[in-house]
């Protein structure tokens, strides 16, 4: 259970799956390149106690053999000729240790025993401290004490085994990485394509490459883009249809009413008929500017065609000026532009009877134009709603105030078309400000 607790809390520490993969793989590859490095450094330690102690085997009976058959005070003369490079011979009881109880204190005791005959009783003590550190203690013949003084040690590793681990290491890094990308990647696509999904605009399509399984996930978004594609188009083919077929009763109603006597009745029914033909045809508008753009690219200057705008409106005697003009050349749909630019202007006259139109550039030198007026301004958690079709703020069927509600959502997907942002903002001396940023 720690185990699990332990590794989730590992697993949250990156954010992105690509250093989750990384770390997961890298971990394991690591642990099991460390692993095989600690079993061959215990087959190395055991190889060089098992050479040690079959030395010790055959050297062990002539050495101890040699030494008993010596005089006492000729035997410091031959000790230093019996050393070995694990283990040597002194004389004495040597130093003061722990009786050695453990498999290897027996296995060197039983080697002592079969290399001297068993004739010579033998002890075996750990001295305490490091490096680690076995005495075996021989009574000879005549009561006389030898220590052998083994160090047990691994057989020494080659100066280019260091560099080898790093190159190791360094590689696996690599391959990690080379594997979590290739893994990554495909997933990555699909997270941009959906992302940046436009049923509305012609893009490339994702590549049904790969993998089966990520070639089979690319055909299903494909699929699912051309499925919602053809839904909006069959939308708005419907309310084009639907237009049409209203155009001509609507016809008829309005030539009835007018036939008729004048009266107040006559006059709110053909506000109506006039009101209902203009919800379809902003209901229609609003449905073409969300699917389709099909108005060619050209070079338009911003400040020309604002100030033509402007100077519609004030020949119409509507209070609409130009604060600000700069010369600014912008490739897009001069049409479109125009149909943002004349929907934030009327929004602008509906709720404060006068505009104000700036154009001008942004320090990333993009053009933008900014229509503001001193009306009530719109509820800082209503800016982003009002963009919505069909969402008013007045909430009265008045049309003479609320509207449509299509205005401002034309003018939105109409910028969001032609590679645009449109922003909402109040401003601090009162009014409201619409923004559209051009690329």
């Amino acid at each position: 259970m720690n185990v699990i607790v332990w590794l989730g809390r590992f697993l949250h520490l990156p954010q992105t799956l690509r250093w989750r993969l990384f770390l997961i793989l890298f971990t394991g590859l690591a642990a099991a390149h460390a692993l095989s490095f600690g079993v061959l450094f215990v087959e190395r330690y055991m190889t060089a106690k098992t050479m040690m102690l079959g030395n010790l085997e055959k050297d062990v009976g002539t050495s101890i053999a040699l030494l008993d058959r010596l005089p006492a005070n000729e035997r410091s003369h031959w000790i230093p000729m019996l050393e070995r490079g694990n283990y040597r011979y002194e004389l004495g009881p040597g130093l003061p240790g722990v009786p050695e109880l453990s498999g290897l204190g027996l296995e060197i005791a039983n080697t002592i025993n079969e290399g001297t005959g068993q004739r010579f009783p033998v002890r075996v003590e750990t001295i305490p401290g490091r490096p680690h550190r076995v005495q075996a203690h021989v009574t000879l013949g005549d009561q006389a004490q030898v220590t052998i003084d083994l160090r047990p040690r691994v057989m020494p590793l080659a100066d280019w085994l260091p560099y080898v681990l790093v190159a190791q290491l360094l590689l696996l890094i690599l391959c990690t990485w080379l594997a979590v990308r290739l893994a990554i990647s495909p997933l990555l696509r699909l997270a941009n394509a959906a992302e940046t999904l436009d049923p509305s605009k012609k893009a490339a399509r994702l590549e049904e490459t790969g993998p089966k399984e990520v070639a089979y996930a690319a055909t299903a978004f494909n699929a699912m883009r051309d499925r919602i594609s053809h839904y909006l188009e069959e939308r708005v083919q419907i309310l084009a249809a639907i237009s049409h077929d209203l155009q001509t009763p609507i016809t008829r109603m309005r030539l009835r009413a007018e036939m008729d006597e004048d009266s107040p009745e006559k006059d709110k029914l053909i506000s109506d008929l006039s009101e209902i033909e203009r919800l379809v045809r902003e209901g229609v508008t609003y449905a073409r500017t969300a699917y389709s753009a099909g108005e060619k690219l050209a070079r338009v200057d911003v400040g020309s065609l604002v100030d033509s705008i402007v100077f519609d409106y004030q020949d119409t005697g509507k209070a609409v000026t130009a604060l600000k003009m700069i010369d600014a050349v912008v490739v897009t749909r001069q049409h479109a532009l125009r149909r943002i630019v004349t929907n934030l202007v009327d929004n602008a006259l509906k709720f404060a009877g006068a505009a104000e139109v700036i154009v001008g550039k942004t320090p990333e030198d993009r053009a933008y134009i900014t229509v503001i007026d001193c009306g009530p301004g719109i509820p800082e958690d209503q800016l982003e709603l009002v963009l919505q079709p069909f969402y008013r703020i007045e909430q009265s069927r008045n049309r003479n105030t609320g509207g449509t509600g299509l205005g401002l959502a034309i003018a939105h997907q109409l910028t969001l078309a032609i590679g645009g942002s449109l922003h909402l903002r109040n401003r601090a001396e009162g009014g409201l400000a619409a923004e559209v940023v051009l690329e």
